[in-house]
Parts: C-alpha cells; structure tokens; sequence
C-alpha cells in the first residue's frame, strides 16, 4: 500500500544562532512542536557555534516538520572575515578589508546555496556582496 502524502501547511525560512534555537515568536506561527524543532537544531547546528544558520522549514497539518540547514549568509561570513561588526551604509566608503584567498574560501562555502557553475562564478556573486557591504577585495579583478 502506498504511503500517504502529509498535507503541508507552512514553509518559513527563519535564522537561528548555530546551537542557539529557542522558543519563541520566531517559531510561535509556524505551527510546529518548537522544544522538539529546537532540540533537533541545536544538535544539527551544534559544530557551527558562533555562525548564523538559516533553516527552511516545512510545517505539516499534524504538527510534524521538516526542516534544511542553509550555509551561513555571505554577509555574516565576509564580516568576520574583514574583522568588522557592521557594513558601511555607503559602498565608497571601505568598511574593512579581505584577501582573494579569503573570498575563495568564502565562495567554496557558499557554492551549495549560489546559483552559479564554478568557484570563480561564485567568487563573483560574493564580491558583489562585498562591495555593496562597502567592503574592499585586495587582488580581486572581478
């Protein structure tokens, strides 16, 4: 016999600290058991502490979820790489500053979540973050 289909009554994407997921209002209208979605979060984001972990998840009629880890934004990562705690609002003026080797490390780490073919495709995307975050790429032709 063929396994019935739940029903799916919610997706949200939301973004928890690694390891740091609590109920809350966050969680509240999604419809789902939060201690059980948090315990099983925290244990699935507890090697990422210190990271910011987006998470998809897909809420279903009997209270049941699913969930997908995402890989840390762009945004995060290239602020910690520079050394800063906030972008510059105007991207002329250099918040801070990274190396092409740090940018390809950054890029390899998003590759999953980017819409692109190649490291340097990738390279690409996360050096126009960069540069709207008003931060400055040294070596980096792109």
């Amino acid at each position: 016999m063929a396994k019935k289909k739940k029903k799916i009554t919610k997706v949200v994407k939301l973004q928890f600290p690694a390891g740091g997921a609590k109920p809350g209002p966050g969680l509240a209208g999604v419809g789902i058991n939060m201690p059980q979605f948090c315990s099983a979060f925290n244990d699935a984001t507890k090697e990422r502490k210190g990271d910011i972990v987006p998470v998809v998840i897909t809420a279903y009629e009997d209270k049941s979820f699913d969930f997908v880890l995402k890989t840390t934004p762009a945004a995060a990562m290239l602020k910690k790489a520079a050394g800063i705690s906030t972008a510059s609002g105007d991207q002329k003026q250099v918040a801070g500053t990274i190396t092409v080797d740090q940018l390809k490390e950054i890029a390899e780490y998003k590759m999953p979540d980017l819409n692109a073919n190649d490291v340097e495709g990738a390279m690409r995307i996360v050096a126009g973050t960069a540069r709207n975050m008003g931060i400055k790429i040294t070596g980096f032709e792109g």
